[in-house]
């Protein structure tokens, strides 16, 4: 198996993620932002990479600005860019807003996809999130993922229940709680 590291976005990476943008990837599993991404990245390459990990609003599918969450983001690399990961958090609770389904977002581009990144991936944010601490954190995965599934298992994941998918009627979110240690 490849070894994978992460890296914080940079400006001078950021052809690479633009590259992923341009194959189709989106760094939202539940909807393509990479057309929209593309306009942004290519009108301010700096004030888009700003924007996307410290503005201080998020904007929701619905349309609304919400404060954003402190988080740690990091791209995956085996050399060239794999995906992205990242753990967001409200200081002092293990609560999330309702408009967050978990801790932990990841997502892996297509052509890099089964070769244990998004497991390695996890495995290695997590003593970033017990550095912040917390000793577990909570994953969802749609209840048609597998891969997903698989992932956050492999790394010790219990279930905890399901919620109804904000974008996907019929579907739900199912819930994971894994240790940090």
């Amino acid at each position: 198996m490849t070894d994978i590291t992460l890296l914080r976005p940079s400006l001078d990476r950021l052809p690479e993620y633009e590259d992923a943008l341009e194959r189709g990837w989106s760094p939202n599993t539940d909807q393509d932002v990479s057309r929209e991404q593309l306009l942004q990245l290519r009108r301010n390459p700096a004030r888009f990479l700003h924007d996307l990990y410290n503005s201080p609003l998020v904007r929701l599918p619905d349309g609304r600005e919400v404060p954003r969450l402190p988080a740690h983001d990091f791209w995956i690399s085996d050399g060239d860019f794999c995906g992205r990961i990242g753990f967001r958090f409200q200081r002092g609770t293990e609560d999330m807003p309702s408009t967050i389904y978990g801790h932990i977002g990841y997502t892996i581009v297509p052509w890099k996809q089964r070769r244990g990144y998004a497991t390695q991936a996890l495995r290695m944010i997590l003593p970033v999130c017990r550095s912040e601490g917390f000793s577990r954190v909570l994953i969802t995965c749609d209840d048609d993922n597998e891969g997903s599934r698989k992932v956050i298992l492999a790394n010790g994941g219990e279930p905890a229940g399901t919620l109804p998918h904000l974008s996907r009627p019929g579907h739900v979110k199912c819930l994971f709680w894994v240790p940090t240690a």
